[in-house]
């Protein structure tokens, strides 16, 4: 047995170095793709035989030249065939998106409401609805999902939720009415994912950052080499329960003083006297004090907490996401004073992805996985 299980295993690391190679170059002759990943003329023929038989690749013209014939033949993904389906449960919103194999977003829709206190039941079920809806808007494109991605403000484990703070729920499995794919749902945090979407469809983005995502809840995305950092117990990232004043307010988390309750949208919109997020972004431009400077002081928080993960870890950027990111006019200059004070010097950045960057980074890892492993998707295919 173990001639025909290594040959497999040969094929399918070759798979994902051939599709890793098309991804990364856009587009590529076969002649490039041997030279770039060292396999044989002939292996490359086999293998993106396989691919654009499932639907993975296709194969276009090169452009016209002066200083060749005929026009030769280019490989690129098939962004008509695949795609990935993100979904996220937060605090005060429910949101679907879909993007095809080459990162372009088709299909986006978010729904405003108010998670906390309600039955996780129920809004897994309003969730279930957001998903069918993007699937119908996939279908009518003829896109087909390779799988699911949930994005969740807490700790997950397989497809049950072990812990989400903010809404108040504990171990909550998750199932949803979701077409047979060749990956199925996973989940996963969504500080974690807003970090991913950064750095796959984010702006000018360092291989070496923390994303925070600002939300009622802060968390941070810690991305080290361009690969996601998680932490001996998946715990990396806990940015919000870091603490700024022991004897400070009582935390969802147990613990007091915690960053989330001093500089999270519930504590810079009770400070503002604000209703909501859109009118407290409305008396900044505004120029009311008051609002201008309870996000001044949330800003001067964030930074001082910053700062020691900054000098621990030393990034090359901080980028702010989320809340902030939409604040970042009036918060930015505060954070950037903190950390200067505390002689901490990464680069500060402003989200390009805002509030979507979880769901973009959810339905990217769906993608990712297609990337980095076709021959799973290719045998489920049949």
């Amino acid at each position: 047995m173990s001639g025909p299980v290594q040959h497999a295993g040969m094929r399918a690391s070759n798979l994902a170095l051939v599709l890793r190679a098309i991804a990364e170059a856009d587009a590529i002759t076969r002649a490039r793709l041997s030279t770039v990943t060292g396999l044989t003329k002939s292996s490359i023929s086999g293998l993106v035989t396989d691919l654009v038989a499932g639907g993975l690749v296709e194969e276009t013209l090169a452009p016209p030249s002066r200083d060749r014939g005929r026009p030769g033949t280019m490989l690129a993904l098939h962004r008509q065939g695949v795609a990935g389906l993100g979904l996220e449960v937060n605090v005060d919103y429910l949101a679907a998106l879909v993007v095809d194999l080459g990162g372009t977003v088709r299909y986006r829709h978010v729904a405003t409401r108010d998670n906390r206190g309600r039955p996780a039941q129920e809004v897994l079920a309003e969730l279930a609805g957001l998903a069918e809806a993007a699937t119908a808007a996939a279908a009518e494109q003829r896109l087909g999902l390779a799988g699911a991605c949930l994005a969740v403000p807490g700790a997950a484990d397989g497809t049950t939720i072990v812990r989400a703070p903010n809404l108040e729920w504990a171990v909550v499995p998750v199932e949803l009415p979701l077409p047979a794919t060749a990956y199925g749902l996973s989940i996963e945090n969504e500080a974690n994912l807003a970090a991913l979407g950064e750095l796959w469809f984010g702006t000018a983005t360092p291989r070496d950052f923390v994303h925070v995502s600002g939300e009622i809840g802060i968390g941070a995305g810690i991305v080290v080499g361009g690969e996601l950092f998680r932490g001996a117990h998946l715990r990396a990232g806990e940015l919000g329960h870091v603490i700024l004043d022991p004897d400070g307010p009582p935390c969802s988390c147990g613990g007091r003083g915690c960053l989330e309750r001093l500089a999270g949208l519930d504590a810079i919109l009770q400070a503002a006297g604000a209703p909501s997020r859109l009118e407290l972004e409305r008396r900044c431009r505004d120029g009311d004090d008051r609002a201008l400077g309870a996000v001044a002081d949330a800003g001067r928080l964030v930074g001082v907490a910053l700062a020691s993960v900054t000098n621990l870890l030393d990034p090359d950027a901080v980028v702010l996401g989320g809340v902030f990111a939409a604040l970042a006019p009036w918060l930015q200059p505060a954070v950037a004073d903190a950390l200067a004070d505390h002689a901490a010097k990464p680069e500060l950045l402003v989200s390009s992805l805002g509030p979507d960057a979880a769901v973009r980074g959810a339905a990217g890892a769906v993608v990712r996985q297609v990337i980095d492993d076709p021959a799973k998707f290719l045998g489920w295919r049949g």
